[in-house]
C-alpha cells in the first residue's frame, strides 16, 4: 500500500513500515530549542546525567523571543543558553541573527529529515518536505540525549489546491482561509499534506508561511513534496547536495481529502480572539487600528518585506498607527538594506526593530496598551498574545497590513493593486 509524504519520511527514521496511529520510535535528525523553553531543556537534560549531547552540530539554540533581552530575568536565560552551547558544543543563533524556523529552513534542515523543536510553529520546516514538529520542552531534552523519539504516526488530510491567485491574496489568506474552514482543532494530530496543480507555483515562501500556521488548525505537521523550487531555493542557500525527491505515493491513503481553489479566495482576516475566527475582507465591518505589526516566522521574508514596501512607497503611515517591521533573520534584514526598502518603511514612518519574536509573543517591542487593536502578519491573535488580553489582534497578509497602515483602518489592498 503506498504512503503519504509523513509515513515515508517516519517509516525511514523508524527502519520499518509504520502506519497511521502506530507508535514508533524514531531516529531524530536536528532538534531545537528557543529561550523560552530552552532553559527548562538544558536543566532536564542535566538531570539525565548526561556528559555529551547525542548530536552537537545538530542542536541548535535560538535566542530570539526576547532579543534583546528586555528584563534581568530573561538575560539569566539567554546566559543558560550561552554557557550550555559553550559546555556541550551546541550550535547557538544569537540575538539578531533571526527568529528560529526563519533559520532554520535558511541553514539547518533539508528535505526528507525528521527535525523536533520545543517551540509549535516548527512545523515551518515542511515546506521544504521535512517532518518538522514541536514537543515539550522534556522531550527535546531526552531526543538531546539519546538521538530519538517515541512519535505516534500521523494520519493524513490530503488539501489540493487548484487555480491562481487574483490580486491581493497571498498564501497568508489560503491558510487563513483553511483554518477557518475546518476550525483551530479540525486536524488535530494530522499531517497536512499540500498538493495539487497549483503548488507548483507557490514559491518557497509562500510555503513556509502555509506550513507554519499548520499547527494553528491543529496539524502534527504541514508538509510539500519537493521540486526544482525546493531545489533552487537550497542551492541558493549553499546546501543544493542535501536535495532529495520527497513525494507521496499515488495510492497512499488519506483520512480526508479538502479541494481548494485559489481563484476563489478573497483577502481573508482572522479577528480576536482565535485564528479559526475568520471573515474575508468584504464580511468585516469597519476596524480602526492603533497598531500594525509586519514580520514574524510567518510572513517576515523578502519577499513579504518587497510586497510591503511596493505598496508603502511614496505613502505615510496614518497619522496615530505604529508600523512595526520586524524581518525575519539578518540576512533579510541585509537583503532588505541592500535593495533599499528598509529606507521605504522608515521614509513612510515604520519603525524598524530587531530580527525576532517580541512583539508578537508579547514580551517587547510592540506591547498592546489596554483597547488597543493591531493588525499583524503573525500565526497568532490569542488573548494576551501581544502582552496585554486587554488588546484586540487581527491577522492578515503583508499586503493588506501595508494598506491598511495607510489607511488607518483594515482596508482591502485591491483597491490599490
Amino acid at each position: 500500500m503506498g504512503q503519504t509524504i509523513a509515513e515515508k519520511i517516519l517509516s525511514l527514521h523508524a527502519g520499518k513500515n509504520v502506519t497511521p496511529g502506530e507508535l514508533i520510535i524514531a531516529n531524530i535528525d536536528a532538534v531545537m530549542v528557543q529561550d523560552g523553553t530552552g532553559p527548562l531543556a538544558v536543566n532536564e537534560f542535566k538531570k539525565l546525567n548526561k556528559t555529551k549531547l547525542f548530536n552537537p552540530e545538530r542542536t541548535i539554540l535560538f535566542i530570539d523571543h526576547a532579543a534583546p533581552s528586555p528584563r534581568k530575568e530573561l538575560s539569566n536565560s539567554h546566559s543558560v543558553l550561552r554557557e550550555f552551547a559553550k559546555e556541550y558544543g551546541a550550535v547557538l543563533s544569537e540575538i539578531g541573527e533571526g527568529v528560529c524556523h526563519q533559520r532554520l529552513v535558511e541553514s539547518y534542515i533539508n528535505p526528507g529529515e525528521v527535525l523536533l523543536g520545543a517551540d509549535s510553529h516548527t512545523c515551518t520546516s515542511g515546506a521544504l518536505g521535512a517532518f518538522a514538529t514541536g514537543v515539550g520542552s522534556t522531550d527535546i531534552a531526552v531526543v538531546m540525549a539519546l538521538g530519538k523519539t517515541w512519535l505516534k504516526v500521523p494520519a493524513t488530510y490530503k488539501i489540493v489546491l487548484e487555480g491562481e491567485f487574483q490580486k491581493g491574496v497571498y498564501a497568508k489568506d489560503l491558510i487563513l482561509h483553511l483554518i477557518g474552514l475546518i476550525g483551530a482543532d479540525g486536524a488535530t494530530y494530522k499531517a497536512l499534506e499540500f498538493t495539487g496543480n497549483a503548488v507548483k507555483n507557490l514559491t518557497m515562501s509562500e510555503r513556509f508561511t502555509i506550513s507554519n500556521m499548520a499547527v494553528e488548525a491543529g496539524a502534527k505537521a504541514g508538509l510539500f513534496e519537493t521540486d526544482e523550487k525546493t531545489y533552487e531555493y537550497l542551492k541558493e542557500q549553499g546546501r543544493a547536495d542535501k536535495f532529495k525527491e520527497i513525494k507521496a505515493d499515488t495510492d497512499a491513503k488519506y483520512e480526508r481529502v479538502i479541494n481548494i481553489n485559489l481563484s476563489e479566495l478573497k483577502p481573508t482576516i482572522s479577528c480576536p480572539h482565535t485564528v479559526d475566527n475568520t471573515k474575508t475582507i468584504d464580511e468585516l465591518e469597519h476596524v480602526e487600528i492603533n497598531q500594525v505589526y509586519i514580520g514574524t516566522c510567518t510572513n517576515g521574508r523578502i519577499e513579504d518585506l518587497r510586497i510591503v514596501a511596493k505598496i508603502l512607497k511614496g505613502n505615510k503611515v496614518k497619522e496615530g498607527v505604529r508600523l512595526l517591521v520586524a524581518p525575519a533573520s539578518r540576512k533579510v534584514f541585509l537583503e532588505a538594506l541592500k535593495e533599499g526598502l528598509i529606507e521605504t518603511f522608515v521614509e513612510a514612518g515604520a519603525s524598524i526593530v530587531t530580527s525576532g519574536c517580541g512583539a508578537c509573543v508579547g514580551v517587547h517591542a510592540g506591547i498592546l496598551g489596554d483597547g488597543e487593536v493591531c493588525l499583524a502578519t503573525q500565526n497568532r491573535n490569542f488573548k494576551g498574545r501581544m502582552g496585554n488580553t486587554e488588546g484586540f489582534i487581527y491577522l492578515s497578509s503583508p499586503a493588506t497590513a501595508a494598506y491598511s497602515a495607510i489607511k488607518g483602518y483594515i482596508a482591502d489592498v485591491r483597491e490599490v493593486l
